[in-house]
């Protein structure tokens, strides 16, 4: 389905703040000539403990789609890594032909993952780590304090991997990334958006922090619960927004430019 001028909402993931998606969010809005908007997620919040969680994330994304909603805004979703638990999670009856028929203008065209969880309902990235018996690295990669906040334990080579960017240039990305409430890892899903809203999915090739073994194993799933599924590789890690946002730009360009009902 088409729309006059929709607008972009990237859901980012554990530890970013707007900010981590600064470089991505100008070439993304200068390829597509789109708004795109970078809401923070409560859970980066800075509190220790931790007073928020996935369900607020949750809570905090449905609230701004379905004001832009309301104000007749047509929506693609871009989420990424955790982000893509949030938007699966929030976003259920905000698709624009459930509110077409509703009687209800504006709403989301489409779900764009990269790189990001594409669960169902009552699963976690906890539980997918169990099935795939590596629940027990958890700890390697992350480090959790005594609250249940954590932060990565290697961002630089988990996330970003070999690159050619400039050095500066990660540092600041790097030093962009904060603390995070843990415990979202294991909270199931209560919805599944996917189920009622055209999906996209963009394979990160090299992404050392979600394989490309696990995202394949999410989208062959929601292929076999019956929903179409459009896909596209990248040639990426873990974060492409700041290795490749030229490329995974023009993904997104080219799928919201021709986004299939």
């Amino acid at each position: 389905m088409s729309s006059p001028n929709p607008e972009i909402v990237l859901i980012g993931g554990a530890w970013h703040y707007p900010e981590s998606y600064a470089k991505f969010r100008t070439v993304l809005e200068t390829q597509t000539g789109l708004t795109v908007h970078v809401p923070q997620h409560p859970t980066m919040n800075g509190a220790r403990p931790p007073n928020a969680d996935l369900y607020t994330d949750s809570d905090a994304i449905r609230q701004l789609v379905t004001e832009l909603s309301d104000a007749g805004r047509y929506l693609f979703i871009v989420m990424h890594s955790y982000g893509g638990h949030v938007g699966t999670n929030a976003l259920v009856g905000l698709g624009a032909e459930t509110r077409k028929k509703q009687g209800l203008s504006g709403g989301v065209i489409r779900l764009i993952y990269f790189g990001s969880h594409a669960l169902t309902k009552g699963k976690s990235p906890v539980s997918m780590a169990i099935k795939a018996k590596r629940a027990h690295v958890l700890p390697n990669i992350i480090d959790f304090a005594e609250d249940g906040s954590c932060v990565h334990r290697d961002p630089k080579t988990m996330f970003i991997g070999p690159t050619d960017v400039p050095e500066e240039e990660l540092e600041v990305y790097l030093a962009s990334l904060g603390r995070w409430n843990g415990k979202c890892f294991a909270q199931p899903l209560q919805h599944c958006a996917w189920r009622e809203i055209p999906v996209s999915y963009i394979h990160t090739l090299n992404d050392i922090t979600l394989p490309l073994h696990y995202q394949t194993a999410m989208v062959d799933e929601i292929k076999a619960l019956g929903q179409d599924i459009q896909t596209f590789d990248l040639d990426s890690g873990h974060c492409p927004t700041i290795t490749k946002p030229e490329e995974l730009a023009t993904l997104i360009e080219q799928i919201v430019a021709s986004p299939v009902a």
